[in-house]
């Protein structure tokens, strides 16, 4: 089952419908103020019996990539699961694409993500990921905000 591919100047706070099955459901929206570019797809739309998901990002930078940490925080059913931070780009041997692109410049990937590690019980899921220009994580360049509902247990 494919999910749907939207490229959009975001409207903030406003959710996106992202794919439905009959085991997952997930919606973003965008956690700052500021209107982006971006698409965003996801195959399978499924948590059942997926080994890997694929995943197509669009984005167009409102400045220049040459800092960039991520924030992760995951809940789920209103409790904090997990808290990741990871430094993609400092300028200096940077191995992901985005790190050195330029304001308006339009960054696209393609790239899997290993979904047998994990096994989502049933219940709902709200995950947060900043992108910051500053380690200190005061200059946000991007904040997502991801609802996934699962419908079914894996087990």
């Amino acid at each position: 089952m494919f999910g749907l591919i939207f490229f959009i100047l975001f409207t903030p706070g406003v959710s996106e419908f992202l794919c439905t099955s009959s085991d997952l459901e997930m919606s973003y929206s965008f956690c700052e103020a500021t209107a982006h570019a971006f698409a965003f797809n996801l195959t399978p739309c499924s948590i059942m019996d997926t080994s890997v998901w694929k995943v197509y990002l669009t984005w167009i930078p409102r400045s220049d990539i040459t800092f960039l940490k991520i924030v992760f925080k995951v809940w789920y059913d209103g409790a904090k699961a997990l808290h990741w931070k990871e430094v993609l780009c400092s300028g200096a041997d940077d191995k992901y694409s985005v790190c050195g692109k330029l304001k308006g410049e339009t960054f696209a990937s393609e790239f899997d993500i290993k979904g047998a590690r994990t096994k989502f019980p049933k219940g709902n899921y709200n995950v947060i990921l900043e992108g910051f220009s500053d380690d200190s994580e005061n200059n946000i360049v991007i904040c997502l905000n991801f609802t996934m509902i699962v419908k079914q247990d894996p087990f």
